[in-house]
């Protein structure tokens, strides 16, 4: 398969092919998608809370994010590779957001750079952008959104949506595709006003909580996707696999294994 390119990801909107996105953070799933043909592979920010155990998603550094991203960067050969900014540098203004994207463009080899709550940032959105790097734009559905028009953060997305929010995120859709994103995720979308955004622009719109296929295609972290969560173990979800339970279950016979002095598996 060739690799896949920014323009050729927004041509696949007007032909009708869904984009596959993964949220990945290390190098051997990152190597695992790629091989199975995803269109994107998203580093993160996430990954201090779910992988790493940190209470707060705030205490990611770019230091942090570029090491995640430099690993996966070498497991991908032919998706494109995007990466968080963590907290701080699209929070700090244009200046400090080109910088950032700079480093993870240099430093981390990645194709474009995700800014969450980026229709607030209009202007770094474009200073990114006229600095040659490709923006992968987030916003949607917030708990503040939610609570300005009187609809249920949780569940948000299958609520019955005023017309005055879905303009207003039409608006934001716009706005964030004339600042010069090259592609928009979209959270918390539901079937109503995700499907509005996403014929409202010419660029794709995907989504990871609350998408669907109104949408022009879906992001999932992969470690959701396959049930990698320690949590699976007591509340098993509806996942692809539930690796959780497999790998408790080898871990197991292989301290089976040890304890009755027999010869373990593999190297």
């Amino acid at each position: 398969m060739d690799p896949v390119t920014v323009p050729a990801l927004q041509a696949m909107k007007p032909a009708g092919q869904k984009i596959v996105g993964v949220v990945v953070w290390d190098y051997q799933m990152a190597r695992i998608v790629d091989r199975a043909g995803v269109d994107i592979v998203s580093v993160g920010d996430t990954v201090g809370v779910n992988l790493w155990g940190h209470a707060n998603p705030l205490e990611v550094t770019m230091d942090q994010m570029i090491i995640v991203t430099q690993a996966v960067r070498r497991g991908v050969r032919r998706a494109l590779v995007s990466a968080d900014f963590p907290f701080g540098p699209l929070q700090e203004g244009p200046d400090s957001a080109v910088r950032a994207a700079i480093r993870l463009v240099k430093e981390a080899g990645v194709d474009l750079v995700k800014l969450d709550g980026a229709a607030d940032h209009l202007d770094a959105v474009t200073a990114v952008t006229r600095a040659g790097i490709p923006v992968f734009a987030q916003f949607g559905i917030t708990p503040q959104t939610a609570l300005r028009y009187g609809v249920p953060y949780t569940g948000a997305s299958n609520a019955q949506v005023p017309e005055e929010m879905t303009a207003e995120l039409v608006a934001e859709a716009k706005a964030l595709e004339a600042a010069g994103a090259v592609l928009l995720n979209f959270t918390n979308s539901g079937p109503v006003v995700g499907a509005e955004v996403a014929r409202a622009v010419s660029i794709p719109v995907v989504g990871g909580f609350g998408g669907g296929p109104w949408l022009d295609g879906r992001m999932r972290m992969a470690h959701a996707a396959i049930g990698y969560a320690a949590s699976g173990l007591d509340d098993p979800r509806d996942t692809y696999a539930n690796v959780a339970r497999i790998s408790f279950d080898a871990i197991t016979a292989y301290a089976d294994d040890v304890r009755g002095g027999r010869q373990i598996k593999g190297r």
